[in-house]
């Protein structure tokens, strides 16, 4: 059996999956928590010949991207909603709804070992918000911390090859 690290043949424990980080713009987005699973999916086409109607073969049809969903803490760091209001405003007059320019954008997930070296990375892309949640359900009774979240539909991701496994020391 090949080793699962090739760097680091002495590892046999997988990444954690509570250190990560997401840049934006070229920067880090503060105070991330939560990121949803980056899911891809291509549809199965079904068809049978005419000559063998007793088999169905399958071929691969569209692919698709799951939405990515990013949570944080409440603050007051207005970056989430900044980007939500350039697909929607509030108020905005006929045709200035929405700032074509630049509601797209690109992200950088990264996942670290536990010493905070970048162990992988991905590029969404092309990624805009069509759901923001400002303020979770509140309750007097609980003692959790506010979130808000952003959905974000994406174009497609592919892990960044140019991020290779770190050299771990003691």
């Amino acid at each position: 059996m090949a080793p699962s690290f090739t760097v680091n043949p002495h590892r046999i424990d997988p990444y954690k999956n509570f250190k990560f980080r997401v840049r934006l713009d070229g920067r880090t987005v503060a105070g991330v928590s939560k990121v949803s699973a980056l899911r891809r999916t291509t549809e199965v086409i079904d068809y049978r010949e005419g000559g063998e109607s007793n088999l169905t073969r399958r071929l691969p049809g569209q692919t698709g991207f799951d939405p990515v969903t990013l949570s944080r803490g409440v603050t007051h760091d207005d970056e989430f909603e900044s980007w939500a209001d350039q697909v929607w405003r509030l108020g905005a007059g006929l045709g200035d709804e929405m700032a074509l320019r630049s509601y797209r954008k690109d992200l950088v997930l990264e996942l670290m070992n536990e010493a905070g070296q970048v162990a992988l990375a991905y590029f969404i892309r092309r990624c805009w918000v069509s759901e923001f949640v400002a303020l979770p359900d509140l309750d007097a009774d609980g003692n959790g911390v506010a979130f808000e979240s952003i959905t974000l539909q994406n174009e497609g991701w592919e892990r960044d090859r140019s991020v290779t496994e770190p050299t771990e020391t003691d």
